[in-house]
């Protein structure tokens, strides 16, 4: 059943900030912010070429995940996921989305995935990852944090609150006004 499945997409947000997972979970508050908004752009206009194929979505009931994976290539002689990011630079909630899709293109194809691409919008780059067995841990043990998460327990704010101003729950999260009430 596709409910008890989490979204890859969902670990990246998780890793972000939970408490923005939260919002987006139990109250589909998925709010469109610039960067939201410039990210679905580019990934419409990238161009197609010869030797991969767009978007592959999979599921898998044992990993308890299920995904669209941005781009899926030949290299050599192994079959690699390829995650597109809008900005300059890539983060662990990244690598650790990138090691998911890697776990169910493994399971799909009955083979290992050595390693997968981040590509970078904002710089044109790509970068090679290996998809190590501390990205696969940290892979299974952010699903179950996930899908332990309840609607009656809302996470602490991120350790971070620059992430609050890129975020697309901030306008439902309300960090800035909740932490003025707090201090009270």
């Amino acid at each position: 059943m596709l409910g008890d499945l989490v979204n890859i997409s969902d670990l990246n947000q998780f890793l972000y900030c939970p408490r923005r997972l939260y919002y987006l979970m139990f109250y589909q508050t998925q709010g469109l912010n610039f960067y939201l908004a410039d990210g679905r752009a580019l990934h419409n206009r990238q161009s197609r070429r010869g030797g991969w194929y767009r978007e592959v979505y999979l599921r898998s009931e044992a990993l308890h995940m299920h995904g669209k994976i941005d781009v899926v290539e030949r290299a050599g002689d192994v079959i690699v996921p390829v995650e597109r990011k809008h900005g300059s630079r890539y983060y662990e909630n990244d690598l650790v989305q990138l090691a998911a899709y890697a776990m169910l293109l493994e399971e799909y194809l009955g083979e290992r995935v050595p390693a997968g691409y981040l590509y970078l919008y904002e710089t044109n780059d790509r970068y090679l990852i290996e998809i190590s067995d501390l990205l696969r841990e940290r892979v299974r043990t952010t699903v179950e944090a996930i899908r332990s998460m309840r609607v009656d327990e809302v996470p602490a704010f991120s350790e971070n609150p620059n992430k609050c101003r890129k975020c697309s729950a901030v306008t439902y999260c309300m960090p800035y006004e909740a932490r003025l009430l707090e201090e009270v």
